[in-house]
């Protein structure tokens, strides 16, 4: 009798954590290459927003992205709880994805659950499902976001030293409700503030 042994798949954490890594990388940066080698041409991506789409349609977006201006804010993503679970050929990637954006001063981020299933084929690991999720922030970090972007609208708006301290004046004894993507300062006047793409901007004042 003859026993044909199969050899047990092997584990390829090492080389799928390498290519998240460098995938996030060259996404900070919009390498069109880095997302032609990471998607597969299958792909089908669900997005934070509820958008579905495929890999022609990243390949779009990216290559018709205009390149960023000289001193733009610019966002760095990086992964955090990185978690994979690989069955032969296949492997789901879990994680959470923050991107940090530093913009006149401020430092901002954004969290969410990416979930990616990896499919490999001749010898090469690709995306072939993506799931993202967006972390809400906790209701304190908002607040400390809003209370920032409204002392700088008023700045902004002040004319004078005697406007500006009458402005952070205002800003400390502010009531901050937040709902969401949605805060409402009310002070001396009322704003209206909505989060957008990360960035609190007012909307409304009165």
């Amino acid at each position: 009798m003859i026993l044909l042994m199969t050899a047990a798949p092997s584990n390829d954490t090492v080389e799928l954590t390498r290519l998240l890594n460098e995938f996030l990388a060259g996404a900070s940066g919009n390498n069109a290459a880095v997302h032609d080698r990471f998607w597969a041409d299958d792909l089908i991506y669900t997005g934070s927003s509820g958008r579905r789409i495929g890999k022609a349609d990243i390949m779009r977006d990216v290559r018709s992205a205009p390149p960023a201006k000289p001193g733009a804010p610019a966002t760095v993503f990086t992964a955090e709880d990185v978690r994979i679970q690989q069955y032969g050929t296949t492997a789901i990637v879990a994680f959470r994805l923050v991107g940090t954006t530093v913009n006149e001063g401020r430092t901002i981020v954004s969290k969410y659950f990416n979930t990616g299933t990896f499919l490999k084929r001749n010898g090469k690991w690709q995306v072939v499902s993506w799931q993202a999720t967006k972390i809400p922030r906790s209701e304190d970090d908002a607040k400390k976001e809003v209370a920032a972007a409204e002392a700088a609208f008023r700045q902004a708006k002040a004319d004078g030293d005697a406007k500006k301290l009458e402005a952070m004046t205002e800003s400390k004894n502010a009531v901050i409700e937040i709902y969401g993507d949605t805060a409402i300062v009310r002070g001396s006047d009322t704003l209206v503030f909505v989060n957008k793409g990360g960035v609190w901007k007012v909307v409304d004042m009165h």
